[in-house]
């Protein structure tokens, strides 16, 4: 037997110490920004309390005059900080995206994974990667010079002719700037992280399987879905959830292309919003001048309901994904017996 050296045997401790610390350094990062987000949203949640989730009105008082005491915390005279308007905006835009983002992102997967083959799919898959790489604040600048006209002249006043049964529709078009261009910017850059993800899900399902269907008889729409999509059907959810958490994040091009609304629940689909990211790079600024800070600890507090909302949606997502793998088990269970 090989006699194992003393360099050897630091070697492998340090490399169990550097795999330790590596392994555990997410949850520790998640543990201390959770941390620095609570102690500094406490100011706001004392003075707050629960209108902070349903108050309208987000008005950072006179920043410059005297200090007055609310619920025991000195804070600007007229400071009042509602964060509903933000919260809308986020999931009203996130779930506009999701609507058109997750049906072309589920067509171009199935086409990379079983139509095109050679050249075409690796030039295919390297525009549907590239564009996920594309900087916000371009896609944003697009959004301003060529979407928002659009949805303006065009896209706005064809929607509003469903208004009649659809009411959210109707209502003037305004600019352009608000709630529809926000979700279509969205889904733009949601489009990419699930089409990869959902390709790479679809190549793995045995071709076996496939085989199978079309020897029984089957079209290439059953065989994906009767075969392919329930196969697949768990890491579909995670990725529809990683597209919304990515949607929910977006802060610079919805802010480029929202309209900026304060103050503002939207009437329709072409009103202005402001979400929950964008408000905070929006605001910090002007919260940074208020000499009692209650306008950072607000926009704290919006950066902690935020993060709330994230890891709500991961957490779900997961529990479906194995709520669906326990039921698949189950079921297989029932079959062999």
């Amino acid at each position: 037997m090989k006699r194992v050296s003393s360099r050897s045997k630091i070697a492998d401790q340090v490399f169990l110490v550097a795999t330790g610390l590596c392994a555990s350094s997410p949850i520790l990062f998640l543990l201390v920004i959770t941390g620095i987000v609570v102690v500094q949203s406490i100011p706001s949640i004392r003075l707050m309390g629960w209108d902070f989730l349903t108050s309208v009105t987000w008005n950072m008082g006179s920043t410059y005059g005297a200090m007055t005491v609310k619920n025991g915390v000195p804070v600007p005279a007229g400071a009042s900080y509602g964060a509903l308007p933000f919260i809308v905006g986020t999931l009203a835009s996130s779930v506009i995206a999701l609507l058109i983002a997750v049906p072309i992102s589920l067509l171009t997967a199935m086409i990379l994974a079983y139509r095109v083959r050679g050249v075409v799919k690796s030039a295919l898959s390297i525009v549907v990667e590239l564009l996920a790489g594309i900087p916000s604040v371009v896609i944003g600048l697009w959004g301003i010079v060529v979407l928002a006209p659009w949805v303006s002249s065009s896209l706005g006043p064809l929607l509003t002719h469903v208004g009649w049964v659809i009411p959210f529709f109707s209502g003037p078009v305004g600019t352009g700037m608000g709630l529809l261009t926000s979700g279509l910017v969205l889904a733009l850059m949601v489009v990419p992280i699930i089409t990869a993800t959902t390709r790479d899900l679809l190549e793995q399902v045995p071709i076996l399987y496939r085989e199978g269907g079309i020897a029984l008889g089957m079209t290439s729409w059953e065989v994906v879905r009767l075969i392919c999509l329930p196969y697949i059907k768990e890491g579909m959810i995670g990725a529809v959830a990683l597209g919304w958490g990515r949607a929910m994040g977006e802060t610079m091009a919805v802010l480029m292309v929202s309209g900026s609304a304060i103050n503002y629940l939207p009437q329709n689909l072409y009103s202005p919003i402001s979400t929950m990211a964008a408000v905070i790079a929006d605001q910090l600024d002007s919260a940074m001048t208020d000499a009692s800070h209650m306008a950072v600890h607000a926009l704290s507090e919006l950066a902690l309901v935020l993060l709330v909302l994230t890891l709500l949606t991961n957490l779900v997502a997961r529990l479906l994904v194995n709520r669906s793998r326990g039921t698949r088990r189950a079921g297989m269970g029932v079959k062999a017996g």
